[in-house]
């Protein structure tokens, strides 16, 4: 249905492409981005091009507050919409052949090669130029270390492939001149502190709002063959030069090595070059071997602990290791201050800020392949913004407390009400998060303590949202969005209703749980008690009997009800082809909406319900939402829907590398990258947690794989899932024996 462009080769390990793609340079930079959770970049060039491109460079937990313009302010508006921004310049270097600027958009070129390797997060280039005369073969390698997270390094040789000398100049540089393409920023948003010949420090231009300024500093050692030659220094940027004559056939390399800090951890501007200068000058003792066999090893430790083997499907099995691969490079968890940005380092769209994709759909995910201290941090993440959310409830009259649909700091810094105070289910997801995480680790003590706190605040906002209908004798909530954002300000969302009704149930469990010394810091009330449990007990949730259905929200049945097959392909995808207007008229669902509800509670709906809402609402369906395809597939699998399974799975999977959905382009979908480990774990192995802390798998083999294999982390086990055409062997890789089941039936892993 949706045309899929593939400009990257089919590799198990790499992203490779022997073309440089200028009509789609953008695509090719997002999907060669790295990152190590600390900073990251898109795969733009070194070196000046002036072709299209969008170039990137990303420091964590560094944003800035873009001024919202609209044409209508309405009263609670956020002031400002966070922003992560470009950082400095820090892998900038020009090449110079024979006093002519090397410009790949303009220069006759050929063997070229550009390769991003997942195994050990490198991405390289080469290429043959023939230019002024010379032909010169240029070699580039970059990784940006999980070993020392503070460092980038870069290597570049460069061979005369001429029978006469050419002259080579290198001017690398550090440069602060930079900005963003997607902001309302009409100049450059870095001041430099002190520049020298071989640092940067800047700080974050002055802001209206009163938000945090940010310090970051650069400071560089080179490792060549090449002479120096000069040094230039401006307000903005500082480069040195290196210039060499190359006989024929002679090679010529420089390494570029950056360590990157940021004020995030220093306390001021002296402590903070006192680091830099430090590691620098540990780093420059180190060979380049070295510090690549360091990075290389972590990576090992990764890929040994979490990677997920197919064979028979070299499609699936790239799209798999890309989604992983995606993810290791966005988030590793030490840091509770960080989170996980729907485009992570690849682009600007969305701000870097948090979503509620992060509780919904990577929680799931980092508890099946990460130590559970990498989860519990995402939720301290949001306790220790409790104030900010306070403040988003305050502001539209509501007690208790809202998290952000978006947000740095707590505080909401989303421009579209619809969403930003209409979205409100994102509540409700942070509250199941809660219960995941301890349902999965079976610790107790967040949910007793920090957690306990979270939900209070969040039912007594749930509290006041709600409305009570004399004429039917239900509570309901008016005025939202569900997931689906292609309905806006609708009534009784079901998906909604439903999270809220679960987490004030929920709420009070807990509070019958807490100590006595913790249920009195929460100075929860009898009467509020009672009024949480009357909700529960009386909360409308929209359903049909005829159809069998969980209504989707008031009035969405009495839409033109036509299946997405019934839309013509060239208006696909409908959010590039059609009016807002029209879409919302429309009956189409950008993404699981009731289905997310019951993807979430998976083992509390009937065979039947699961059946009867997926057969209605999948039809209508377009996954124009990057987070849609994966727990449609896990329903698909549930219900024994193998073919509409896989599909889904090839679709999130690749949803990047074949760019579904025409916007790979600004950056890679990262919270997704959770879609192709949900749909193969929970999906294809039918992997789930109950209540009573039981794990079970039901797997199947897709028809046209071989086998495929899996490790997952669980209460301090390591499990080795395997399923082949022989059927499914389980092995416990690490910890203490373990009764799962099986099909049905147990099996006790030694």
């Amino acid at each position: 249905m949706y045309l899929m462009q593939r400009i990257f080769e089919v590799d198990p390990w790499n992203v490779v492409t022997h073309k440089l793609d200028k009509e789609n340079k953008r695509l090719q930079e997002s999907l060669t981005s790295l990152g190590n959770g600390y900073m990251g970049m898109r795969g733009n060039f070194e070196e000046e091009y002036t072709g299209d491109s969008l170039p990137g460079i990303y420091l964590a937990g560094i944003w800035y507050p873009d001024k919202t313009r609209v044409g209508w302010w309405k009263n609670g508006y956020p002031k400002y919409f966070g922003k992560v921004i470009n950082a400095v310049n820090f892998i900038k270097m020009n090449f110079l052949i024979n006093g002519s600027q090397l410009d790949l958009d303009k220069d006759s070129i050929s063997d070229f090669t550009l390769d991003l390797n997942m195994k050990d997060a490198t991405l390289t280039r080469s290429f043959i130029v023939d230019k002024s005369g010379s032909k010169i073969k240029f070699n580039f390698v970059r990784f940006l270390s999980v070993a020392q997270k503070e460092l980038s390094v870069q290597k570049v040789s460069f061979e005369n492939f001429s029978n006469e000398k050419v002259d080579i100049k290198v001017i690398s540089s550090l440069d602060a001149d930079v900005k963003n393409e997607d902001a309302n920023y009409d100049e450059h948003f870095w001041n430099v502190l002190d520049i020298t010949k071989n640092s940067l420090i800047a700080e974050t231009k002055p802001n209206d709002f009163g938000t945090p300024r940010f310090t970051s500093g650069m400071q560089v050692n080179y490792v060549t063959d090449l002479p120096e030659t000069d040094t230039n220094i401006t307000d903005l940027e500082t480069s040195t030069t290196f210039e060499k004559v190359l006989e024929s056939k002679e090679i010529g390399t420089i390494e570029k090595r950056v360590i990157v800090l940021t004020s995030r951890d220093y306390q001021d501007i002296d402590d903070l070059r006192d680091a830099m200068e430090g590691i620098s000058a540990k780093v420059a003792k180190v060979a380049y071997k070295d510090l690549y066999c360091a990075h290389e090893n972590v990576w090992a430790e990764r890929w040994n602990q979490s990677d997920i083997k197919i064979d028979g499907d070299t499609d699936a099995q790239q799209g798999m290791r890309f989604n992983l691969f995606g993810l290791f490079t966005t988030y590793s968890g030490e840091d509770s201050r960080l989170n996980i940005g729907p485009k992570g380092f690849t682009g600007e769209k969305y701000g870097g800020a948090t979503y509620w994709d992060t509780e919904a759909f990577c929680i799931p995910v980092y508890l099946g392949i990460s130590k559970p201290e990498v989860s519990r941090n995402l939720l301290m993440y949001r306790y220790n913004q409790l104030q900010g959310a306070y403040i988003n409830a305050q502001q539209q009259g509501l007690k208790g407390a809202l998290f952000p649909m978006v947000t740095f700091n707590g505080i909401e810094c989303h421009n579209e009400w619809e969403i930003t105070f209409e979205e409100i289910h994102r509540n409700g997801d942070i509250a199941f998060a809660i219960y995941n995480y301890t349902r999965y680790t079976g610790d107790k003590s967040f949910v007793l303590n920090e957690g306990s706190k979270i939900l209070t605040e969040m039912s007594r906002f749930w509290a006041d949202r709600v409305h009570f209908s004399k004429r039917n004798g239900e509570y309901m909530i008016h005025g939202v969005t569900g997931p689906d954002e292609y309905e806006n300000n609708v009534d009784n969302n079901w998906y909604t209703n439903f999270l809220a009704k679960w987490t004030l149930k929920y709420t009070l469990q807990i509070l019958g749980e807490v100590s006595k010394d913790q249920f009195a810091k929460l100075a929860v009330s009898d009467a509020e008690m009672k009024q949480w449990q009357d909700i529960v007990d009386k909360m409308y949730l929209p359903y049909d009997e005829d159809l069998g259905i969980f209504v989707q929200h008031d009035g969405f049945l009495d839409k033109d009800l036509e299946p997405v097959s019934a839309i013509p392909k060239d208006q696909l995808p409908i959010n590039q082809h059609w009016s807002w207007d029209k879409i919302l008229r429309s009956p189409y669902i950008k993404q699981g909406d009731v289905l997310q509800g019951i993807w979430d509670f998976i083992d509390d709906f009937t065979e039947r319900e699961k059946k009867r809402n997926f057969d209605f609402y999948e039809p209508l369906t377009v996954h124009e939402s990057s987070l849609s395809p994966a727990i449609h597939s896990v329903l698909a699998a549930d219900l024994h829907y193998e073919e509409k399974a896989v599909a889904l799975y090839e679709r999130t999977a690749r949803l990047d590398l074949d760019n579904y959905n025409n916007d790979t382009a600004d950056g890679l979908h990262i919270t997704s990258m959770t879609g192709g480990w949900l749909a193969m774990v929970q999906g294809f192995a039918g992997m789930r947690v109950h209540d009573d802390g039981s794990l079970s798998y039901k797997p199947f083999l897709p028809k046209k794989w071989n086998s495929y294999s899996f490790r997952q982390v669980f209460r301090g086990r390591v499990i080795e899932v395997a399923v082949d055409s022989d059927g499914p062997h389980f092995n416990l890789i690490s910890g203490e024996p373990i009764q799962i089941e099986v099909n049905n039936e147990p099996l006790m892993l030694k």
